[in-house]
């Protein structure tokens, strides 16, 4: 409560402060209706920035002090923590449309580095897969079947797919709890991109074990395995600043943090008694499944007694970054939707804590800012039209006999300006302070690289941050109007075309190069103090094009730019995500269905892991289009028929005896001779 109250105080006495600097900024002192709603949203977005600001400043101080002293992980000491024993853990991985060779080749380096600590054996692995394009599931499935034979982890390494996908991600981790929860203590949840070190899982585990009343341990992932420009500036980013704002952040949460939905340990049991989620039973965007589950599990968590822990001191997760903007925009079109659903938790919901409803305001706050920074240009330049445009209002409070008269403090508004971008970018100074301080400049690059990256950083974040502005904006929109959207995977490889790039930042392009145009014939200092969120926009379509180039982000790591600490001395798992990325392919030239059928061992695998599906009509149906693809092939299938007969197990017998016994010249005969000569 002192750390809280402390940050409410200086946070509150800060705005306070910008706003009555910039009450006498405006001409008529706040004294009009467009000046009135200025302040309130100025109010609003310094104050979001203000928050940022400080949990860095906290995270500089209490990293320089080695460490918050009432951190979760430094209430164990090593050897103790080392002589906890383990109890069974399940690792989940819930995926859906996903590369198959990184995906499982992370898995593996997972497994393999477990492996070495010693204590596998308390682990278990899981697939939980939601794809539905058949070609799609069928190569998961064999390649699980490989990584069994390699590692020897058959009764250890599970693959399940869902028949029917329901309530997203979190139905897909629901259903397994349903059906195998009660087997395991724990559960430590990954993304498809996700990669943790062995040791950093066994150590979660102990935690837990040590701490009964803790319910969630989130760590803290690291990005890596950034190629393209976009991404690695996203990697840089996080190891520089990341462990500094997260070690400000865990010190005022405390007990009470966010669960950000992968690479963290739950504990089972109260996870399935009390974090079940209902669907929303508002109206528009506020009714239905939850999209964005996982901080408001966490409240749940934290609602039926048990901490939620946020630990920057466990190192050795990782994640991955979008490749480009486009990308990332695409993501965060779904992510700005399950955020806005919280408002009704955050207004409705059932005694959640305070810090949890402030954490969910903050999520909210993460894409509500974007159309509020818009509203905020938006009046701005209606006010500056006022005043060229029309005559000077003397009187603009209604039946004052007392004239009000403009007034113009341009120093004011420099100082509010530069105040402004001291809070944005002073903790990315700090952060770079503290590694100078630790001698640690080495793993970035040396000093001047380091120096020079956090430059070229910030450039590229201001050219991207009127870019996410005006999306963010348009994802609320289309959020809070209920349209549906979808979701089929992350592209975490390709580049982006100049096609893509021109559609989807052309709408922006061209509203803020009128804006500009508009802001000029306004007037001249009006449109120099536009051109800061103009150009980026106008500019849009080349810097998603050039920062999505893996060429550019291999120049850049040639010359020792946007360098991090993995890159520097990459560690053990890292390097077996690369290798085994490599090793673990995807079957080539036929679809993966027709592998299947031909295979003798994989149709034997499948035929024992389908259920028999045969009743009444659909027995009839199933017999149709099992003559239709012995005749004609797969190709003349519909992905849902193929589908069908994927999970058909007496069709994928029958088909595997047909095409043994098919002619040479037809289609099922030239894949057996395939098969034979391979």
């Amino acid at each position: 409560m002192l750390r809280r109250s402390l940050l409410t105080l200086v946070v509150f006495g800060q705005t306070a402060l910008g706003v009555a600097i910039m009450r006498h900024v405006l001409p008529y002192q706040g004294g009009n209706g467009v000046e009135v709603a200025l302040l309130a949203l100025f109010a609003v977005l310094f104050g979001w920035i203000s928050v940022g600001f400080w949990i860095g400043v906290t995270g500089f101080v209490l990293q320089l002090a080695g460490g918050d002293p009432h951190g979760l992980l430094r209430r164990h000491p090593r050897a103790l923590l080392d002589a906890t024993p383990l109890a069974r853990t399940a690792i989940v991985m819930p995926i859906y449309n996903e590369p198959i060779a990184r995906t499982l080749g992370g898995l593996r380096a997972i497994y393999r580095s477990l492996e070495e600590t010693g204590q596998l054996e308390h682990f278990e692995f899981h697939i939980l897969s939601d794809s539905r394009d058949p070609d799609h599931w069928l190569s998961e499935k064999t390649v699980w079947y490989q990584l069994c034979r390699e590692l020897g982890a058959f009764g250890r390494m599970f693959y399940r797919r869902r028949p029917i996908n329901m309530n997203y991600k979190s139905g897909n981790i629901a259903d397994f709890l349903r059906r195998w929860g009660r087997r395991y203590e724990y559960m430590i949840v990954l993304d498809a991109d996700s990669i943790m070190e062995g040791g950093t899982l066994v150590d979660m585990v102990r935690l837990m074990q040590r701490e009964h009343g803790v319910g969630m341990i989130q760590t803290s992932p690291a990005i890596v395995n950034g190629e393209s420009m976009f991404a690695r500036v996203q990697q840089f980013s996080s190891r520089l600043y990341g462990p500094m704002f997260t070690a400000g952040l865990s010190a005022y949460q405390l007990g009470e943090a966010a669960y950000w939905g992968h690479n963290a340990i739950i504990r089972v049991a109260p996870f399935m008694a009390h974090c079940g989620l209902r669907k929303l039973r508002g109206f528009g965007p506020f009714r239905g499944p939850i999209s964005s589950h996982d901080f408001v599990e966490a409240a749940y968590m934290a609602r039926a007694g048990h901490e939620v822990w946020l630990e920057p001191g466990l190192q050795g997760s990782y994640e991955e970054s979008p490749p480009s903007l486009v990308d990332e925009l695409a993501r965060d079109k779904r992510w700005a939707k399950g955020n806005l659903q919280h408002l009704w938790l955050l207004l409705f919901g059932r005694r959640l804590r305070m810090a949890h409803r402030l954490a969910l305001l903050n999520g909210v706050m993460s894409y509500l800012a974007s159309p509020l920074w818009l509203a905020f240009l938006a009046l701005t330049t209606v006010a500056t039209a006022r005043l060229v445009l029309f005559p000077i209002d003397y009187f603009p409070v209604p039946h004052s006999p007392f004239p009000v008269w403009p007034k113009w403090n341009p120093a004011w508004a420099l100082g509010l300006a530069g105040a402004t971008v001291l809070l944005l970018f002073l903790p990315k100074w700090l952060a770079l302070i503290e590694v100078m301080i630790r001698r640690r400049s080495a793993e970035f690059g040396g000093g001047l690289r380091l120096a020079g990256s956090v430059l070229l950083e910030m450039l590229v974040s201001a050219l991207m941050a009127p870019i996410r502005m005006l999306a963010h904006s348009r994802h609320v929109i289309e959020g809070l109007s209920g349209m549906k959207l979808r979701w089929a995977g992350q592209n975490r490889s390709e580049e982006t075309t100049w096609r893509e790039a021109l559609v989807d930042q052309a709408p922006g392009s061209l509203l803020a190069a009128s804006w500009a145009v508009f802001a000029w014939w306004l007037d001249p200092l009006f449109f120099l103090w536009s051109l800061p969120v103009a150009i980026p926009l106008i500019v849009a379509a080349p810097v998603s094009v050039v920062t999505a180039r893996v060429s550019v982000g291999r120049f850049l790591r040639r010359h020792r730019l946007l360098l991090s600490p993995e890159e520097y001395r990459p560690g053990a798992v890292l390097s077996a995500v690369a290798q085994a990325q490599a090793e673990v392919g995807e079957r080539g030239d036929r679809s993966a269905f027709v592998h299947v059928v031909v295979d003798p061992v994989l149709n034997r695998l499948h035929v024992a892991t389908t259920r028999d599906y045969r009743r009444g009509v659909k027995s009839e149906t199933i017999a149709r289009l099992v003559l239709r693809c012995e005749r004609d092939g797969p190709e003349a299938l519909s992905p849902r028929e193929v589908t069908q007969l994927a999970q058909d197990r007496a069709a994928l017998e029958t088909l595997h005896r047909r095409a043994w016994c098919a002619p040479s010249d037809s289609y099922w005969g030239r894949a057996v001779a395939e098969r034979i000569g391979a």
